[in-house]
C-alpha cells in the first residue's frame, strides 16, 4: 500500500504540487481524488489541514482519504479571528472565551495526549498561552490554575 501524506488548505487542494506530482504517477483519477479532499476539508477553510491518501489497491485504483485535524494555534486563531499570534512577549494578540478554548479542545481531543476533556483545555490553554491569546480577559495561566485548583469545572 502507498501512501501520500501531506498538508493542503482546507477545501483547496489542486492538482499541482504537492499532490499532482505524488499521485499522478500512481495512475488515480486526480480530479477525483481531489474533489474527494476537497468536500472532506471544506469546513477546515483556510487553514492548513493534514490530508493521508492511501492506496489500497493499484490495480483497481481504490484510494481512501484520511483528514486529520488542523493544528492547535490554527483552531484557535480562526476561532478568534486572528490571522497571527502575538510576535512580542506578553502582548495580547486576541481574546477568547472559555467556551471557544473548550470547543477547540473538543475538536482536537482525538489528537492530543489527554485522557479527558479537562486535560484537553488545559492543553488548548498552553497553546493559547503561546500565541498571546487571553482567556476571557485573563492570562491563560490563571485559567489553567484555577482549573487544576477546581475553580473552574470542566467535566470529564
Amino acid at each position: 500500500m502507498v501512501a501520500v501524506k501531506t498538508m493542503v488548505e482546507g477545501g483547496k487542494a489542486t492538482t499541482g504540487p504537492p499532490l499532482g506530482p505524488a499521485l499522478g504517477p500512481l495512475g488515480l483519477n486526480l480530479g477525483q481524488v481531489i474533489k474527494d479532499i476537497n468536500e472532506k476539508t471544506k469546513s477546515f477553510a483556510g487553514m492548513q489541514v493534514p490530508v493521508t491518501v492511501n492506496v489500497i489497491d493499484p490495480t483497481t485504483k481504490k484510494y481512501e482519504i484520511l483528514i486529520g485535524v488542523p493544528p492547535t494555534s490554527a483552531l484557535l486563531k480562526k476561532e478568534i479571528g486572528i490571522e497571527r499570534g502575538s510576535k512580542a512577549k506578553g502582548a495580547v494578540a486576541g481574546n477568547a472565551t472559555l467556551d471557544q478554548i473548550k470547543k477547540v479542545a473538543e475538536q482536537k481531543k482525538p489528537s492530543l495526549l489527554s485522557y479527558n476533556m479537562k486535560g484537553a483545555v488545559l492543553e488548548v490553554l498552553g497553546t493559547a498561552l503561546s500565541l498571546g491569546i487571553t482567556v476571557d480577559k485573563q492570562n491563560p495561566r490563571e485559567i489553567q490554575n484555577k482549573i487544576k485548583n477546581g475553580e473552574i469545572e470542566i467535566g470529564e
